[in-house]
């Protein structure tokens, strides 16, 4: 396929730029101020989604059958939610198809647990700007695939795992709280299970998450215990009891989109290696 990994600077396209290079994909990918390190057989170049007329040129001059919007900035309401506007209207325009990346922010934590027909109800202005761009893209492209998923988690490379390493060692301060509750999903099976949605037929929104609900504590545990780090030495907190706004408890029900996926979505406990499934 000729894939183009919108954001493929980030955590999450970089492993989508390697898995399609190493799948034999022509794979271009795009950054918006540092360009990476080099990744073979794939083409970088500079954009900003938030200029729509930049988004039109690069989807037109490649012309990719597959098109990944992994781009972000949680701040930036123009990045995240005008962005993906611009993203799926030159893709609709230009011909192929979308899988657009969402996130367990839309959900405001009421339910808990949230399967893939439930209504965004979002409670930051992060959240806002992402249900923003899963309901601008659902109405340009209603064969695309919106995925929404968790916290990302690596062998290292995560901004989460960079806090665990910054809190165990003490060159940072803060809390990992014990009552927020989400599915981390590790990223090698995300990028997976987002391009193999991406050749299949199957449209509108998935869940693609990890199979485990644990608390950012929990999981800061199974880090520093996996990385040979002194677990006891990371502080705990509730963030109920701080200011830090957002949701506490929500769930991705990814049973459906498991159905459908050859993929397996592993659980924190598996991938982090406590032996637990």
């Amino acid at each position: 396929m000729r894939t183009l990994i919108v954001g493929g600077s980030g955590f999450l396209g970089s492993e989508l730029a390697r898995q399609c290079s190493l799948a034999g994909h022509e794979v271009a990918a795009t950054y918006l101020t540092r360009r990476p390190g080099e990744i073979a057989g794939v083409e970088w170049s500079p954009l900003d989604v938030r200029r729509r007329e930049d988004v039109d040129v690069l989807v037109g001059a490649f012309r990719p059958e597959v098109v990944v919007n992994a781009a972000f900035r949680q701040a930036d309401w123009t990045t995240t939610a005008i962005g993906a506007v611009n993203v799926a209207l030159a893709v609709s325009t230009a011909g192929g198809r979308l899988v657009h990346v969402s996130s367990d922010a839309v959900f405001s934590g009421a339910a808990i647990r949230y399967d893939e027909t439930c209504v965004p109800d979002p409670i930051t202005p992060y959240g806002a700007a992402k249900a923003a761009a899963e309901t601008a893209v659902n109405a340009i492209m209603p064969a695309a695939v919106t995925a929404r998923t968790s916290l990302i988690i690596g062998d290292g490379g995560s901004s989460h795992e960079a806090l665990v390493h910054s809190l165990a060692t003490g060159t940072a301060r803060g809390v990992l709280f014990t009552d927020d509750v989400r599915c981390p999903v590790h990223v090698v099976d995300l990028a997976a299970a987002l391009l193999e949605l991406a050749a299949s037929e199957y449209r509108g929104v998935h869940h693609v998450a990890g199979a485990d609900a644990v608390s950012r504590y929990e999981l800061g545990l199974l880090i520093a215990r996996r990385d040979g780090l002194d677990a006891d030495r990371l502080p705990s907190g509730r963030r109920a009891d701080s200011r830090v706004p957002g949701p506490l408890d929500v769930r991705l029900d990814c049973a459906m989109t498991q159905r459908r996926l050859r993929t397996t979505l592993r659980g924190a406990r598996r991938f982090l290696g406590d032996g637990r499934r």
